[in-house]
């Protein structure tokens, strides 16, 4: 099992990580080139400011028992047994998002755009790092392979 571990104390707000998931979900290499239109570009995690107006990551945590799949009844959410890694298929999608309103860290979001797909982190499964933890100056995100408690 792969989680992102977060340590809010460390987070700077400089939003390194949801550029590198920006771009990893896109078919551009750099900044420059890449089009902040195209719903697919989005970020899959966000930033968001606590109580103390502190920036604090919010990324999927991959949970033992995710809500966002229980509640899913299209089966467009579903947890794989080998890999532990909770995916979202947008094509069985009924949009009735559910998933969005059941987790419990807000992670989940509607696309603003479209308002028909649901962004959700997929730990970059094809990389042996998630994208946002590679590209985190901070260190307040960190890759935690084994057993871990959601």
């Amino acid at each position: 099992m792969h989680r992102i571990l977060i340590n809010k104390e460390l987070c700077t707000g400089c939003k390194n990580c949801v550029l590198s998931c920006m771009l990893k979900h896109s078919d551009s290499d750099d900044i420059y080139t890449l089009n902040l239109e195209n719903i697919d570009n989005d970020g899959r995690g966000h930033i968001e400011l606590d109580k103390d107006n502190k920036p604090v990551p919010i990324i999927c945590r991959h949970c033992d028992e995710p809500e966002c799949v229980l509640t899913c009844m299209s089966g467009a959410m579903v947890k794989d047994k080998e890999s532990e890694i909770v995916s979202y298929n947008e094509k069985k999608c009924g949009s009735c998002y559910m998933c969005v309103m059941s987790c419990p860290y807000g992670v989940l979001k509607v696309d603003d755009r479209t308002k028909q797909v649901v962004l959700k982190c997929d730990l970059c499964k094809d990389e042996e790092y998630p994208k946002c933890v590679a590209n985190c100056p901070s260190g307040a995100l960190e890759l935690q392979k084994g057993d871990a408690i959601c």
